[in-house]
């Protein structure tokens, strides 16, 4: 029964995107819609992002520092961990887990509000593909500002790890900073940014998949926002995995 619904879902996903991925009506409108999700969606989680960000490079640092502290390990080993442990999963898989939560429940509820409202019947009527019309500039807008939100969140990382060895004597600034030099693979920082903009676009279809076909009240808006969020994340987790092994060979 549960692997029956699921394809029935994963079936209704793929014509549902059929429609999303259309020819839009008027370009002009799409280009003034995606510059308004770009801001909605992006420019406005930047905030969330560099808060985040300055913490959990400061607790990696003073982690990495605590349970390094064997005399054979160099002690810049502290900055070339935080560095890659950054750059590889946490300003691309965790960062877009906790986006899943913030712009993906954004995402379906408002498009699940519209549903409940009668609006997306409404652009039915005048004969608008009401899927391509609301769906479309939000993947597209997501995906194309997701990288910006990575790079923010790798530069703050690691000024969080420095803020720790200025303002701490757990390690000092020049340890710090000759690790995050030390052995630098320029690949890692592309395959977290590859990563990001295919979790982008889970993120943003998916909500919109589950707002898009909600039935009821306000009360099954919810649960169409929680039901996009959860499964948005389970396939980032899923993906961060096949992505793994097929760019880090």
């Amino acid at each position: 029964m549960l692997i029956t619904s699921s394809l029935a879902t994963f079936g209704r996903y793929c014509l549902f995107i059929r429609r999303v991925f259309s020819i839009p009506d008027r370009w002009r409108v799409f280009g003034r819609r995606t510059i308004q999700e770009i801001s909605k969606l992006g420019i406005d989680s930047i905030p969330l992002v560099i808060i985040i960000s300055l913490f959990i490079g400061a607790v990696i640092a003073i982690q990495m520092q605590l349970n390094i502290s064997s005399p054979l390990i160099p002690s810049y080993s502290v900055g070339l961990a935080t560095r890659d442990i950054v750059l590889l999963e946490f300003s691309n898989s965790i960062l877009c887990l906790i986006l899943a939560g913030k712009v993906g429940s954004n995402i379906a509820s408002e498009i699940g509000t519209m549903r409940v409202t009668e609006q997306i019947d409404a652009l039915e009527i005048m004969g608008v593909n009401s899927a391509n019309y609301l769906v479309l500039p939000k993947i597209v807008g997501f995906v194309l500002f997701m990288p910006a939100l990575v790079i923010i969140c790798m530069a703050t990382s690691l000024i969080g790890g420095f803020l720790v060895a200025v303002f701490t004597d757990i390690i000092t600034v020049s340890r710090y900073v000759y690790g995050l030099q030390a052995m630098f693979q320029e690949w890692y920082v592309w395959y977290g940014l590859i990563k990001s903009v295919v979790f982008a676009y889970l993120i943003a279809s998916v909500a919109s998949f589950y707002g898009y076909y909600v039935k009821g009240g306000a009360l099954d808006v919810g649960k169409a926002s929680t039901n996009g969020v959860v499964a948005s994340s389970i396939l980032i987790l899923l993906f961060d995995v096949i992505l793994t092994k097929l760019l880090l060979q």
